[in-house]
C-alpha cells in the first residue's frame, strides 16, 4: 500500500531550476461516502499524475482534502440530529479511509474546516473589497416562515423551470436532471427540504464578486492557458462566457461557513463555492507555513488541476478572477484535466439516492485495490460519459490483466525459477545486441515508452494506461515467437538472451505500472527481489535505456518467489456482485428483508409440505406442482422476445409511403434484414444512418404498402406520442447480440403467436426511466457494451 502522506515529516518546497509540480483535486464533498463515479472523477486522476510526475523526479506535491462548509452539511447534520463539526468530523474519517484503501498517495490530505481556511479566506476577501471587485445588492431570496430564517440554496426544492425538462426535485442552485445552474427563486412551486412548508419571496442584502469588471484580465488569463485544458473544460469555460459574465453572490445566510469579516454582514457566511477552492491554499497551509512559495510562485511552480465535468466553471473563471482581483501574482491553474460522468449499470451514480458502488464497498467486494484502479482507468470518462458494468469489470480482469499482463510475468519469473533450470538466477546475455528478435523487441518497446511519456505528460492517462498494457501484449508476443522452451534444450545461450530481455521487460511494466496500480508494483518487485522503493525513475536516461531491455537486471541476480499475480472473476461470482448492487442501496435493504421473508416462507410450506405427504397426499401435491409448472412455462414475459442489437447499413423513403423508411439491419445474420418503420416525421433521413439499434426480430413478418417487414424497430415516445425517439444499444455492443434482461434468462419463441398476444401483453410494461434508460418493468435493455438508452424521453413508452 501507497503511504497517504508521502512526506508528511518534510514537506516538500519548491526548488528554482527544477520543474516543481502542484497537484490539487476537486475537494470531496463531506455530507456523504464517496462513489465510483467520485474517485475517478477527481481523486485517483490525480493520484496517477502524481505519481508519474514524482517518477519523473518532478519536485511535486498534491493536495486535497474535504469541503466541509455550506448548506449540504447542515441538512445532513438536520438529518441526523447532530452538529455540523460532527458530520464533518465523521465524513472526513470515512473519506480518509476510502482513500488510503484506494493507494491515494497525497502529499496531505486536510479539511476545510480549520483556522487557516478562514484566515485565507478572509484575506483574499478584503484585498477584492479594497480594490473594489465586489459590490452590494439587495437581492430577493425566498423566507420560511416555520424555520423562521432565509433558505440557501440547497434548503429548496421544486420544479425545474425548465420547460424541456420540469424536474419535480429540482435544487435551488442546479437541476441534476438537465444540468440547468438556478437560483432559488426561479423554482416552481418551491417548498423548504426542513420542513416541506412553501416559503415567501423577501428582500435580503448580499455581497457580489463583479465578473464583468474582471472579464478582460480573466479573457486574458484563459488565452494564455488553455493550451494544457482539456477540451471539455475549454467548452464548459467558453459557454460561460458566451452567455456573458454576471455578477455572482458570494455570501449566504448560514451559519455553518468562513464568517464574512464585515459588521454589517456578521451574520452571514461565504458562499461554499467562493470559499471551497481556496481550500486548496489553505491546506497547503495546514501542509507547511511557506505555502506561498507554492501558491505565490508562478514562475518557478506549476499547478494542475483535477474535476468532474460539472466543477468546471468554479475552478475556470470564478477561482482565477477571485485571485486576479486581489492585484497578487498568484500561482494560477497552468492545466486541468475534466472527466465525464462514470455511470452505473442502469443509470447514474448518485450520492443522494445510494446507487451504485461506493468506495466502502469497492473493499468488501474482496477485489483487490489494483483491479478496481485499473478497471475505472480503463474507463475513465476522459471525452464523453462511460459506464461502469460488472460484466466489463470481469472482462477487463480476467482478459487484460490476467491473461496479458498476469500471464507474462508469471511465465517469465516461474521459468526462470525452475530448477532444475536457472535457479532463480537471471542469465548473463552475451551479445543480446545481437540478437535479432531482441534488438526488435526493444526497438519497439522504447518507441512505445516514448509514447507513454509523451500521453502522460499530456495527462492523457487513459492512454498512457493503454500504452502500458500494449508493451505487456509485446512481450507475451515476444516469449511465444522466441519459443523459449524449446531454446534452453537447443540453445541455452539465446534462451538466456531472452530471459533476461524478459526479466527487464517485467522489471519496467513494474514501473510504468506504477502510478496505476502501485501495489501491483510492490508485487512484481517483491517477486524481482527487489527492495520495493527501488522502480525506474522514468527520467530520460531510464527511458532511454528501455531500448536495451537486457540491461535492466543484472546477471546472476536472485529473484524471488513467483505467485500468480490476479484471480480470476467467475461468472457465479459476477452475477452475484451484479445482483447484490443493483438497485439504490435502500433497494437493496429492502431486497434483503424480502428475501429473509420469502425464505420464511418457503420454510413454513416445506413443512406444510412435509405434513401432507405424511397424510398420503403426496400424489395431489405432485398434481399440483405440474399444474405450477405448466403455468411457468406459458408465461408471458420478456423473455418470450427476441430483442437484438442492430446496425442499420442502409435507409431510404418507402417508394409509396411519405411517413415510412424501409432500413436494411444487420442483426447477426448471414443477410440483413428488411425492415419498414413509421419514423420519417419523427427522425430526420440523415439521422438514421449507420444508427445502432434495438430490433424485436421474432414478430411475424408483415407487408406494408408491398415490402414485406421481417422485425420491429423499438422506440420510445412521449405521453402525446408527439415525440419519438430510438433505443439505442450503447457503441460496442454488437449486432446480433441478444438483448438481456437480468432475471428473465428464457429462450424467445421463434416467432410470436399473433393469437397469444404475447408482444401485445410484454408492450406495455417496456417504458424508459427518469434516467433515461431503457426497461422492462424497472429491468434495463443489457448488452455485453451496457444499457441501452434514449436521447431525451424520460418515462415514456416503448413500443
Amino acid at each position: 500500500m501507497g503511504s497517504q502522506e508521502p512526506n508528511a515529516s518534510a514537506p516538500k518546497l519548491p526548488i528554482p531550476g527544477q520543474r516543481n509540480v502542484l497537484i490539487t483535486s476537486a475537494l470531496p464533498y463531506v455530507n456523504n461516502v464517496p462513489h465510483l463515479g467520485n474517485i475517478i472523477g477527481c481523486v485517483l486522476s490525480a493520484d496517477v499524475f502524481a505519481r508519474y510526475c514524482r517518477l519523473r523526479g518532478y519536485n511535486t506535491i498534491y493536495i486535497c482534502g474535504t469541503d466541509e462548509y455550506g448548506t449540504a452539511t447542515e441538512t445532513k447534520a438536520m438529518e441526523e440530529n447532530v452538529t455540523p463539526k460532527e458530520i464533518c468530523d465523521k465524513y472526513h474519517a470515512i473519506h480518509k479511509e476510502i482513500y488510503e484503501w484506494f493507494d491515494i498517495s497525497f502529499d496531505k490530505f486536510g479539511r476545510t474546516s480549520t483556522p487557516q481556511q478562514t484566515e485565507v479566506c478572509q484575506t483574499i476577501f478584503k484585498r477584492l473589497w479594497e480594490n473594489n471587485w465586489l459590490s452590494e445588492d439587495t437581492i430577493q431570496q425566498l423566507y420560511c416562515e416555520t424555520c423562521q430564517r432565509f433558505l440557501a440554496d440547497r434548503y429548496v426544492e421544486g420544479i425545474c423551470p425548465n420547460p424541456a425538462c420540469n424536474y419535480d426535485s429540482a435544487r435551488g442552485d442546479q437541476c441534476d436532471k438537465c444540468q440547468k445552474l438556478l437560483n432559488p427563486t426561479e423554482l416552481l412551486e418551491p417548498r423548504c427540504k426542513v420542513c416541506q412548508s412553501s416559503p415567501h419571496i423577501r428582500d435580503t442584502r448580499h455581497l457580489f464578486l463583479e465578473l464583468p469588471l474582471l472579464e478582460e484580465r480573466l479573457k486574458a488569463y484563459i488565452t494564455e492557458m488553455e493550451g494544457d485544458w482539456s477540451q471539455n473544460a475549454i467548452q464548459a469555460t467558453y459557454a460561460w462566457l458566451k452567455e456573458g459574465l454576471r455578477k455572482r453572490c458570494i455570501t449566504r445566510d448560514l451559519k455553518w461557513g468562513v464568517p464574512v469579516p464585515l459588521e454589517q454582514y456578521k451574520d452571514k457566511v461565504f458562499y461554499v463555492w467562493f470559499d471551497a477552492p481556496i481550500g486548496y491554499v489553505s491546506i497547503t497551509a495546514c501542509y507547511t507555513p511557506e505555502w506561498e512559495k507554492w501558491w505565490k510562485n508562478p514562475k518557478d511552480v506549476e499547478l494542475f488541476q483535477f474535476m468532474g465535468k460539472d466543477n468546471v466553471p468554479f475552478h475556470t473563471v470564478m477561482f482565477p478572477s477571485t485571485l486576479l482581483g486581489t492585484g497578487e501574482d498568484w500561482t494560477l491553474m497552468k492545466a486541468i484535466s475534466v472527466t465525464e460522468y462514470l455511470n452505473y449499470e442502469s443509470g447514474k451514480f448518485s450520492k443522494s439516492k445510494g446507487v451504485g458502488v461506493f468506495g466502502t464497498d469497492a473493499k468488501d467486494t474482496n477485489i483487490p485495490v489494483e483491479v478496481w484502479r485499473y478497471y475505472l482507468l480503463t474507463n475513465r470518462p476522459e471525452v464523453s460519459d462511460a459506464v461502469f458494468t460488472w460484466e466489463d469489470l470481469q472482462a477487463k480482469l480476467n482478459n487484460e490483466l490476467l491473461k496479458n499482463l498476469g500471464n507474462f510475468i508469471n511465465r517469465v519469473l516461474s521459468f526462470i525459477a525452475k530448477d532444475p533450470g536457472y535457479g532463480s538466477i537471471i542469465p548473463d546475455a552475451e551479445n543480446a545486441e545481437l540478437h535479432h528478435l531482441t534488438q526488435a523487441l526493444g526497438g519497439k518497446v522504447g518507441n512505445l515508452v516514448d509514447e507513454y511519456k509523451l500521453a502522460m505528460e499530456k495527462v492523457k492517462l487513459k492512454q498512457g494506461l493503454k500504452i502500458a498494457m500494449s508493451i505487456s501484449t509485446l512481450g507475451n508476443g515476444y516469449l511465444q515467437e522466441s519459443e523459449f522452451w524449446r531454446l534452453y534444450n537447443e540453445d541455452r545461450a539465446t534462451c538466456s538472451i531472452v530471459m533476461r530481455t524478459s526479466a527487464g521487460l517485467v522489471y519496467l511494466l513494474a514501473s510504468l505500472l506504477e502510478p496505476f496500480m502501485p501495489s501491483f508494483s510492490n508485487e512484481v518487485r517483491k517477486q524481482l527481489n527487489l527492495p520495493l522503493e527501488k522502480s525506474l525513475s522514468l527520467s530520460e536516461s531510464d527511458i532511454e535505456r528501455a531500448r536495451k531491455l537486457w540491461e535492466f537486471l543484472p546477471g546472476g541476480h536472485r529473484i524471488g518467489t513467483p505467485v500468480p499475480l490476479f484471480k480470476e472473476l467467475k461468472d457465479d461470482e459476477m452475477l452475484c456482485l451484479r445482483d447484490r448492487f443493483a438497485g439504490s442501496q435502500a433497494d437493496r435493504k429492502l431486497k434483503a428483508e424480502a428475501e429473509a421473508k420469502l425464505s420464511k416462507q418457503l420454510s413454513e410450506t416445506n413443512l406444510a409440505a412435509d405434513g401432507n405427504a405424511k397424510k398420503g397426499k403426496s400424489k395431489k401435491s405432485a398434481q399440483g406442482a405440474s399444474k405450477a409448472s405448466s403455468s411457468t412455462e406459458s408465461e408471458i414475459t420478456v423473455s418470450r422476445l427476441d430483442i437484438r442489437v442492430g446496425l442499420i447499413t442502409k435507409v431510404q423513403k418507402h417508394p409509396d409511403a411519405d411517413s415510412l423508411y424501409v432500413e436494411e439491419i444487420d442483426v447477426g445474420e448471414a443477410q440483413p434484414r428488411t425492415v419498414v418503420s413509421g419514423l420519417v416525421k419523427y427522425i430526420p433521413l440523415e439521422e438514421m444512418q449507420n444508427r445502432r439499434v434495438c430490433v424485436l426480430c421474432n414478430l411475424k413478418p408483415a407487408s406494408m404498402r408491398g415490402i414485406k417487414s421481417q422485425a420491429m424497430v423499438l422506440c420510445a415516445s412521449n405521453s402525446e406520442d408527439t415525440e419519438v425517439e430510438l433505443v439505442e444499444p450503447p457503441e460496442g455492443a454488437v449486432p446480433g447480440e441478444r438483448v438481456k434482461f437480468q432475471g428473465f434468462e428464457g429462450t424467445p419463441d421463434d416467432v410470436l403467436n399473433p393469437k397469444k398476444k404475447i408482444w401485445e401483453t410484454v408492450q406495455p410494461a417496456l417504458h424508459t426511466n427518469s434516467e433515461l434508460v431503457a426497461c422492462y418493468n424497472g429491468i434495463p435493455f443489457t448488452t455485453s457494451a451496457g444499457v441501452c438508452r434514449v436521447i431525451s424521453i424520460g418515462d415514456g413508452k416503448i413500443r
